[in-house]
């Protein structure tokens, strides 16, 4: 089985391959063709890539845009295998024209609760996920296929009864942040909290439910 390969490692790699991003699992990239036809064609010359490596990609194409994850599901993370396809479709990409740009947004699922630890194992049984540690060292749930949100456990202290305990984060780039912002206020929002700013602000709706706006930066 391919070996596991650490976070510092991966980031490493990936500053020779503009426009990837490291995820607990995976890796995560998007590029935009001068078309359709050529974006299908990237996605064709990779699956010959990926077939003679015997490792394959996750992809989604919508028009000109190709989104790829590269994961090694039986190992249970990210591997060399995930590295090298990622650099083979870099070099696809070159040679067709097409531009890295900003993955889809990444959105994630808080639970708040007194002790995490005990009920993180109820919910990888009722979701079926896997354990990772995200990029703050605690221990997340991730979908082993990537098609799900991210379930992540926050610990409330003091104990609260009164509000919902699930909330969303949504990441997005930092140039979008303040604009996005600004248009959630200019719909009845408020900001709940911005102790956290400029990495994420807590911005509740006009009943109180609560998301996280936070840069994929992190600030």
């Amino acid at each position: 089985m391919p070996r596991l390969l650490d976070a510092e490692e991966v980031e490493r790699q990936l500053r020779a391959i503009p426009g990837w991003r490291r995820e607990p699992l995976s890796l995560r990239a998007s590029y935009v063709a001068p078309d359709f036809p050529t974006a299908a064609r990237l996605v064709a010359e990779l699956a010959g890539e990926a077939e003679a490596m015997n490792h394959h990609p996750d992809v989604d194409l919508r028009w000109r845009t190709v989104t790829l994850r590269c994961a090694t599901h039986s190992a249970g993370g990210i591997t060399q295998l995930d590295v090298e396809l990622a650099h083979r479709a870099h070099e696809w990409a070159q040679r067709l024209g097409a531009v890295a740009v900003e993955p889809p947004t990444r959105l994630m699922l808080a639970l708040d609760a007194t002790e995490p630890s005990a009920v993180l194992p109820f919910w990888r049984e009722a979701l079926g996920y896997r354990e990772a540690t995200g990029a703050d060292g605690e221990v997340e749930l991730h979908d082993p296929h990537g098609s799900g949100p991210v379930l992540w456990f926050q610990r409330m202290d003091p104990p609260r009864r009164e509000r919902g305990r699930f909330h969303l984060d949504v990441y997005v780039p930092p140039d979008e942040v303040q604009p996005r912002l600004g248009r959630l206020l200019a719909l009845g929002g408020r900001v709940a909290d911005d102790s956290h700013a400029p990495s994420w602000w807590v911005v509740a709706d006009a009943e109180g439910n609560e998301v996280c706006l936070c840069r994929t930066d992190g600030g």
